[in-house]
Parts: C-alpha cells; sequence; structure tokens
C-alpha cells in the first residue's frame, strides 16, 4: 500500500471514530492485528460489540465504499472477529459487523459524507 492510502485511510478512521463516538458507541480498539488480518475498529454499543470495516474514497471511480467490502472482506473480518472473541474473553452476548463509508472530496480532503451501516453482513 503507498504512504498515501495509507495516509488516507488512517484519516477516514480517525473521521469514523469521532462519528461512532458521537453516536453513542465507545471505541475499545484500533487496527487490531493478528497473522491473517485487521480488524479496523471494535466498538461497543451499549452491551453490543461491534466489528466495524472502514472505507475511505476520495474518488468514486472505483465505485462507492460500501460496495467495496465483497464476500472476501467479510470472510476475512469474521475470522479475525472469531480470534478476538477467543482470545478476549469477556463474555459479550451479542455483536455485529459494521461498515463505515467515509467520502472524501477535493484535493484538501475534506469530509464529504459519512454513511454507517449497521449489521452490514
Amino acid at each position: 500500500m503507498t504512504t498515501n492510502r495509507r495516509r488516507i485511510g488512517t484519516y477516514g478512521e480517525d473521521i469514523a471514530c469521532h462519528y461512532l463516538q458521537q453516536a453513542g458507541l465507545c471505541i475499545i480498539d484500533r487496527n487490531w492485528q493478528r497473522a491473517g488480518g485487521e480488524i479496523d475498529l471494535i466498538a461497543t454499543d451499549g452491551s453490543v460489540l461491534v466489528f466495524v470495516e472502514v472505507r475511505t474514497r476520495s474518488t468514486r471511480s472505483f465505485g462507492s465504499a460500501e460496495e467495496s467490502v465483497d464476500w472476501r472482506k467479510q470472510r476475512q473480518v469474521r475470522k479475525m472477529a472469531t480470534l478476538y472473541l477467543s482470545e478476549q474473553r469477556r463474555g459479550y452476548r451479542q455483536f455485529r459487523f459494521d461498515v463505515v463509508a467515509v467520502y472524501l472530496t477535493g484535493r484538501e480532503r475534506k469530509v464529504e459524507r459519512v454513511h454507517h451501516v449497521r449489521n452490514a453482513f
């Protein structure tokens, strides 16, 4: 991944964190990594554990951010969530998978729109 793409991705995650916190979620982990993948954000929404995939777009040339979370990405996030749950043993009875799409505009990369999809997959 190029440095610029990584920078845009990190910026998008910052925006998503702020957005989710404003919506009442509590971020408990960020960029949780193990062999086989990463979960962008892990949050709680009341008693529900939420695994969040963040997608940031500065152009729509390659489709929407939401559409880019295809079945392969969903499978990878589910696999990592299973690993997280087995390691943490915090006793969460409910969990869900959300997607936060962050759309940027212009050279200065201003936030155009943030779209939070609950129970995305």
